[in-house]
Parts: structure tokens; sequence; C-alpha cells
């Protein structure tokens, strides 16, 4: 049986938003939720946030959020960007491969363990797709401030089976 990231979402039991309801929008930018483009599909920097915009662990690491702390917070992200990936092509199963992650994580002056918060979210799309696609090429940077007090922030890129509808293009 091939693999899928769908069922895979139902056994971990995963709740995933639903970025369609409400439609995801520009609450605290002008920007796009994602970008297709051939089966490069780029998701729009994701926070962990509910959708009502409620924080996880917001502050930073090493000051006000603890190391597990901040690695639950990009788990909480990465769990967003599944659910926006969700949004642009329908399914979890239409990704191919992680191509690239760029993270942000908010820390204090000379915590430098930002890749052990990272891991919060790359584990979580190993997790989920296994290793063959979940694993990407990353960045890990820490920051002293992020937008409206995020602990942590990532943008991703995926390959897509399908390539995208010339409208989204």
């Amino acid at each position: 049986m091939a693999w899928s990231a769908e069922e895979r979402v139902r056994e971990l039991g995963l709740v995933i938003p639903d970025y369609a309801d409400p439609p995801y929008g520009e609450r605290y930018a002008t920007m796009k939720a994602f970008h297709h483009l051939g089966r490069q599909l780029t998701i729009s920097g994701m926070t962990p946030e509910d959708r009502q915009g409620n924080r996880v662990f917001p502050g930073r690491v090493g000051e006000t959020v603890t190391l597990e702390q901040g690695y639950a917070a990009a788990r909480y992200a990465a769990v967003n960007v599944l659910g926006l990936i969700r949004y642009a092509v329908g399914s979890l199963d239409e990704v191919t491969g992680f191509i690239r992650t760029l993270t942000f994580v908010c820390v204090s002056p000379g915590f430098t363990d930002v890749n052990l918060v990272t891991n919060g979210a790359a584990d979580l799309f190993i997790e989920v797709f296994g290793d063959r696609i979940g694993r990407s090429t990353s960045a890990g940077i820490g920051v002293t401030s992020l937008s409206g007090n995020n602990v942590f922030e990532m943008v991703t890129v995926v390959e897509t089976r399908s390539p995208a509808p010339e409208e989204d293009a």
C-alpha cells in the first residue's frame, strides 16, 4: 500500500486547521497565503497560533519560553503549515517532497540551540510524510523579535504531484 500523509495524520490524531473557513487572510500583512508555480508550492510564514489568533508560547526561548515549549510551538506551526498545504492543493497526499524550510526562532541573547527548537517542525513533517518526502533542506535563524510576539515562524516550500492550474500561476 502506498504511503498516505492523510492517513498518517489520522493515525497521529492531529487536528489540522481549515484555512478555507474562513479563508486564510491578511491579518498581519499584505501577503499571499501561498504561491503555486509549476510543481513548487511556497507557503507564507506560518506561526504557532490558532485560527482566532491566540498564540502558543509567545515570547523568547531562553527568557520566557523553555526549549521544550519552543519545540512544541514549532510543531504547532508545522501543523498550521499542513492546513495551508491542504487549502492550497486539496490534500496532503499531493506533496511529493519538502524542498526547503526557513525558520525563525525568537530567542534571548546568547541562546544558540535554535536547531533544537526548529526540530519540532522538522520532526512533525517526517512523522507525517516519512523520511524520504518529509525531510528538507533547512535554515534556522535566531532573532530577537517576531511579529505579534510569536516565538516561531516558518516559510515552507514543497513539491507537488500535480502542477499548479494555469489560473494560479
